[in-house]
């Protein structure tokens, strides 16, 4: 992992990370999200934000979703806490797993590392199997090599058997309104 200690300094990792929402105005919650984020990270890329079907439980309103690519000097706990803080400072409330939220944030890889601990996993355990997650992912690095199952991005989506839709989000840009 690039992201070691040494002589006090942590270094640089890059970083890939997903955003949702469902709830109130979904591109002004993201939009908000990534600008608080980027008040901790160096975001360098952000894909095109998608309109996607629900996983999971289907009987609530289409996310919008978004990837970004992003540099840290922030360890793989801290920078969950980050995403944790930023959504409940954002109205995010634990309901049923999958369920509607104003916000989502989730950690898809940190440099090439792999780790499990009750609290996080990386990669993300799902990410292979979601079209919200590999397309937009697909659209800011089509060559990153998942790390456990030793393809690319572009592979993965491509061989993804059953994606939820997923479609470019609107001709309208509501960065603008937020």
């Amino acid at each position: 992992m690039s992201a070691t200690e040494l002589g006090g300094e942590r270094q640089m990792a890059t970083i890939y990370l997903s955003l949702g929402s469902n709830l109130g105005n979904r591109a002004s919650n993201i939009y908000g999200a990534l600008r608080r984020l980027a008040a901790s990270i160096q975001l360098d890329k952000i894909s095109t934000l998608y309109e996607t079907e629900p996983v999971g439980l289907a009987d609530q309103p289409w996310f919008l979703n978004l990837v970004c690519r992003a540099q840290t000097t922030l360890s793989p706990e801290a920078l969950l806490a980050l995403a944790k803080s930023i959504e409940q400072e954002m109205g995010r409330k634990k309901t049923v797993r999958f369920g509607p939220r104003a916000i989502d944030i989730d950690i898809l890889m940190y440099d090439e590392l792999v780790l499990s601990t009750p609290q996080l996993e990386i990669p993300h355990p799902r990410l292979h199997e979601r079209g919200f997650v590999l397309i937009p992912l697909s659209e800011v690095a089509p060559l990153l090599l998942h790390p456990v199952l030793q393809e690319s991005v572009s592979n993965l989506r491509e061989k993804a058997n059953t994606l939820e839709e997923v479609r470019p989000y609107g001709l309208r840009d509501e960065r603008a309104s937020s």
